[in-house]
């Protein structure tokens, strides 16, 4: 994913095959709105938001391909910690945009009123993401009763 460029991602992204898909899509989007929220933290004099921004967002970009992975290999395997690991890379997405969601929060209501719309744009984003970790982690148990799920919901942002 570091070594693609945005046009040949989204062109595999919308390929006819199984991955990447979705949880690697919705972890760019978190990197994406950790980038905003740190781009507002640097504005706002707020290094330690920043530093958190950039290992967030790093993680995320590590995310898009573990999810990617996990699913092609599940779909090769039928394993069970295949299978675990497509419900545990979607649970981690929600998480960590979870985080930014509430960093760029912060950022958007004490930051630099002239890069507010940038951490606002973060904080949207990032919350869709959780939004959307969650319900994979949901689609992914199919209906098995397991504590990652409350967790995934616990972590989506309103």
């Amino acid at each position: 994913m570091q070594s693609e460029t945005v046009s040949s991602y989204l062109d595999a992204l919308g390929a006819r095959t199984p991955a990447p898909a979705s949880g690697s899509g919705a972890a760019v989007a978190g990197a994406i709105a950790a980038a905003l929220a740190e781009l507002a933290a640097r504005f706002s004099d707020e290094p330690e938001a920043a530093d958190r921004l950039v290992e967030l967002r790093s993680r995320l970009v590590d995310l898009a391909d573990e999810d990617a992975e996990a699913y092609t290999a599940f779909m090769r395997t039928k394993s069970a910690a295949d299978r675990d690991r497509t419900i545990d890379v979607p649970l981690a997405i929600a998480e960590a945009a979870s985080e930014v969601a509430f960093l760029a929060r912060a950022l958007a209501g004490g930051g630099n009123p002239h890069v507010a719309g940038d951490a606002e744009a973060g904080a949207e984003l990032a919350a869709a993401v959780t939004r959307v970790g969650a319900r994979l982690v949901e689609i992914n148990l199919a209906g098995a009763d397991d504590p990652r799920l409350e967790r995934a919901r616990a972590a989506a942002v309103d």
